[in-house]
């Protein structure tokens, strides 16, 4: 199942949960990484799958070879192979370059998040034309990817207090354990981030500090998803099962891509 979520200025957003797909034991069903062991062939299905579901075109979706940085690419379509031009297997990400936020003016154009426990964050101002999809870990929390895709952004003509925010499922504050010292460290850089978890100890809650980030820089639209990714069987977990599946965060604006 997908949950999408359309805005009657012509924003459109989804997430995927682990079923409807074609992937074997441990990826079961609908793992959409491509980098994780998985059969490559069964990710192009599973993302041909998802991609048709919400009306799209699988070859106009743009991913991510995603490494936990703040690099923001600006995209007008799909990455293309070194040397030929022909559009790079979405499966296979080594021609991708490693960024963990995109940015498009392009209507029509979706641009897709992995993740598995972190944030997808989705962006939109549809005034301005002007849509992001970024990566938000603990570590991108730190490094600030999140403000760096929105800095993208108001460089095309985007202005905050226009932007939709929608975060998708990730991991919970209550389940996110992590020694008390790397707590701190995050916290000195996100407050609001600090978090303990149901059994009493240090924990990140980056679901928070990304909203955080988000309400500092005039961003007042903003949702998240009600689902934990450690806490929910219909979603892949890394924290949870380390080897498993991705899901995906969808947005992209109308138009013509």
């Amino acid at each position: 199942m997908i949950e999408r979520q359309d805005t009657e200025s012509g924003a459109h957003f989804a997430f995927t949960d682990r079923w409807g797909g074609v992937s074997a034991v441990p990826y079961e069903q609908l793992n959409l990484g491509g980098a994780v062991g998985d059969d490559p062939a069964a990710v192009r299905t599973n993302r041909e799958r998802a991609a048709k579901s919400l009306g799209l075109d699988p070859g106009r979706v743009v991913w991510m070879n995603q490494v936990h940085g703040r690099e923001v690419a600006v995209v007008d379509g799909p990455w293309h192979a070194a040397g030929d031009g022909a559009a790079a297997d979405p499966a296979v990400l080594p021609d991708i370059p490693p960024v963990d936020a995109l940015v498009t003016a392009r209507g029509g154009l979706a641009l897709a998040v992995l993740t598995a426990d972190c944030v997808p964050v989705l962006l939109a101002d549809p005034v301005a034309g002007i849509a992001s999809a970024a990566h938000a870990g603990r570590p991108g929390l730190v490094a600030g990817v999140v403000p760096a895709a929105v800095e993208a952004m108001v460089a095309l003509g985007a202005e905050p207090s226009r932007i939709t925010a929608r975060t998708g499922p990730a991991v919970c504050g209550r389940c996110y354990e992590v020694p008390a010292a790397l707590r701190d460290d995050v916290a000195a850089v996100v407050p609001e981030s600090w978090a303990e978890t149901s059994w009493g100890t240090p924990a990140v809650d980056v679901v928070e500090g990304v909203h955080a980030q988000l309400a500092a820089l005039g961003i007042r639209d903003r949702r998240r998803s009600d689902f934990c990714t450690r806490e929910s069987g219909d979603h892949f977990s890394y924290r949870r099962d380390r080897t498993t599946g991705r899901l995906a965060g969808y947005v992209w604006l109308d138009g013509t891509a």
